[in-house]
């Protein structure tokens, strides 16, 4: 009996290699982000604001007895400000450690999509800083800018969450 092995070229395996991702809205854009890091997708609900905060930071919520910063991506990327709407939404991820939620124009779909289809972020893209993006997709002719999470807080910014996130702990009754 013979069996023949037929061995895959480096193209072959990476189209078989898929992400997938959250797709969301922000400004008129499309955005992505790995779906492991996404813990839940709630309504946009009372937030409370937060002293000492940055400015991009719109408070937090408590969600299931935790305590989480909430985090507005139009004011983070220095996009025009918006009301929120029916379509809007909480998008609770996991950044730098760190639970957080970011606030989003509308969530619309999970896809999957193959990492060859995935090309480096050009310098500037709609106005968001590279340094907050990991790729750029193409899925069905259209454009998904994939988000780095870890970089859309910087250290500094980490920290000013966490004092505030621990003063209001120590104001507020358990």
């Amino acid at each position: 009996m013979r069996v023949e092995v037929t061995a895959l070229t480096d193209a072959q395996t990476d189209s078989k290699k898929e992400e997938q991702l959250v797709v969301f809205q922000l400004d008129g854009q499309t955005y992505g982000v790995d779906i492991a890091r996404v813990y839940e997708i709630i309504r946009v609900e009372s937030i409370t604001m937060v002293p000492k905060a940055p400015k991009f930071v719109e408070g937090v919520i408590k969600l299931r007895g935790s305590i989480i910063p909430i985090i507005d991506l139009r004011k983070r990327f220095g996009m025009k400000p918006a009301e929120s709407t029916a379509s809007s939404r909480i998008m609770v991820v996991e950044m730098g450690g760190t639970t957080v939620g970011m606030i989003v124009d509308a969530v619309t779909e999970v896809l999957r999509v193959s990492q060859s289809d995935i090309e480096p972020p050009p310098p500037v893209v709609s106005g968001v800083d590279s340094s907050y993006l990991r790729g750029i997709a193409l899925w069905q002719g259209r454009l998904i800018i994939l988000l780095d999470l870890e970089r859309i807080l910087g250290q500094k910014e980490r920290q000013q969450l966490q004092r505030a996130e621990e003063e209001l702990a120590a104001v507020k009754p358990a």
